[in-house]
Formats: structure tokens, C-alpha cells, sequence
């Protein structure tokens, strides 16, 4: 195992790497770390040459003055500058962290290999949260952060220093910036697989699931009408499926590459 910063913009990200075999670059999404990936991490490792880190302001890295899309780019940008690889990598985004993986692609498209998008990246056919839905993203954003900030005490890897607002105002943004990704896609030729949850929104009948649902799915299939070459892979679970279905992401990102949409059970 090696660990090492990169510095830049005013923050320090702290990068692991370790394992052998093909390259891989795995990013977290937004309110997760590098050690809430550990056994996806371990899992790749087996056989890949897996790179990890925190995005500012989560895990071991330092507080920002600004927490934006773009700014969770550059850290993105800034880590992949400083490694040392012998082929280009496979790119393995999470949440807010395949997002920022296809925008990295569509501007860097000499240096990436291939891409593994989990449960993000959505050209979503209408935003996510209305102004109905406000007042409750709000509210998980409270606990949230309510709940990180015991983490934030302790120090640990695990900890997250935005708050409610700041999870907030990102999501919101998130929505603006998944309404134009189709066209980041249109300049990606690389292989790309999606693995996506069939639930994000809670497997309840009732409030706003089904419409999140919903929309979830009509906006993968909105990108598999526009880039058929696209694979995607969905599993009965809600978001936390990195967490909880670790094993069959780490099976699938192993497969050979290759257009299909198959509907994996729990």
C-alpha cells in the first residue's frame, strides 16, 4: 500500500493505492469517503492497481473554502495529474463521483480507459427536487449532517465537514448539472457500464419514491436510446447498494465489457 497528498487549491487530499493488475481509479460521491469504500476497495484490489482518495472536506482531507461540481472536479482532475500509471485507468465513479468521472472523460479523453458509473451520472428528464420536494431534502440533509458531526469530534476517516446547507445547495446543483450530461456522453467513445439501483428513492409505495423511482429509470433508458453502446446493470436495492451489494459491483466491474441491461436480483 502506498499513501501520499496531493495539494491543490487551497486543500490537501489524501490518496491511497494499492493491488496489481489493471489500473483503476475509484472517486467517492458526495458524502462519502474512501474508507466507506474499503470493502469494494479490498474486493478490487484482487486484480487491480486501485487507486482511492477523499474529496475535499470528507474523510482525511481538508475543509474548503467552496464546495461546488466543479470544484469536487478539480479534485478529481488534480489526483489523476499526480499518478504514475502504466495505461491509461479504468474510472469507477460513485454517486456524485460518477458524475464527476464522465465530465473527466469528456475533457480527458486520452487518459481514461474505460468508465464504471454507480447509481450517478443520470441525464435525469426533469430535476429531482421540486420546490415540494425541498422542505424534506432539507430535512435529511439536517440529519445528515446531525450524524456527522459525531464523526467531525472524533476525526475519523469517516467524517464529513459540510453541512446542511452545503449537501443541499450540491444536490440541487447536481440536478442542473445531470440535466446536460448527455452531452459529456456524445464525447466519451470509451466503454462504459452502468451499475444502477432499482429503488434510489426507498422501496416505499408511498410519497416521493415511486416518482424518484421512476424518473431514475426513464433517465438511463433516455441515455441507452442515445448511447446504445452503454451496459447497464441494475440491483434490487436503494443507493446504499456500494455499501450493501459491494461483491456483485466489484463481479460486474470485473466482466468483460459489453452492451447489455440486465436486471440483477438481491
Amino acid at each position: 500500500m502506498q499513501h501520499f497528498t496531493v495539494h491543490h487549491d487551497g486543500v490537501t487530499i489524501p490518496v491511497s493505492r494499492g493491488g496489481r493488475g489493471r489500473p483503476l481509479v475509484l472517486c467517492p460521491g458526495l458524502s462519502s469517503t474512501q474508507a466507506d469504500l474499503h470493502e469494494l476497495t479490498e474486493l478490487l484490489r484482487r486484480d487491480h492497481d486501485v487507486v482511492t482518495f477523499d474529496l475535499r472536506g470528507h474523510g482525511l482531507a481538508s475543509a474548503a473554502d467552496r464546495y461546488s461540481f466543479d470544484a469536487f472536479l478539480s479534485d478529481l482532475v488534480a489526483v489523476l495529474a499526480e499518478l504514475d500509471l502504466p495505461s491509461a485507468p479504468v474510472l469507477v465513479g460513485y454517486s456524485l463521483g460518477a458524475d464527476l468521472a464522465v465530465h473527466y472523460a469528456a475533457e480527458h479523453p486520452d487518459t481514461v480507459a474505460e468508465l464504471v458509473l454507480i447509481d450517478g451520472a443520470n441525464p435525469l428528464p426533469e430535476p429531482f427536487i421540486t420546490e415540494v420536494d425541498l422542505a424534506e431534502f432539507l430535512a435529511m440533509s439536517d440529519g445528515l449532517a446531525t450524524r456527522q458531526e459525531a464523526q467531525r469530534a472524533e476525526e475519523t476517516a469517516r467524517q464529513v465537514l459540510l453541512t446542511a446547507r452545503n449537501i443541499l445547495d450540491l444536490n440541487l446543483e447536481i440536478d442542473v448539472v445531470r440535466s446536460a450530461i448527455l452531452d459529456r456522453y456524445r464525447k466519451i467513445d470509451h466503454p462504459i457500464r452502468m451499475i444502477m439501483s432499482t429503488s434510489i428513492a426507498g422501496d416505499s409505495g408511498e410519497g416521493r419514491a415511486p416518482r424518484h423511482n421512476q424518473i431514475w429509470r426513464a433517465g438511463i433508458e433516455r441515455l441507452v436510446r442515445e448511447r446504445p453502446h452503454v451496459s447497464t446493470f441494475w440491483l434490487d436495492t436503494d443507493h446504499r447498494l456500494v455499501f450493501t451489494h459491494a461483491s456483485e459491483i466489484a463481479e460486474i466491474i470485473r466482466r468483460p465489457s459489453e452492451p447489455t441491461d440486465r436486471h440483477l436480483g438481491d
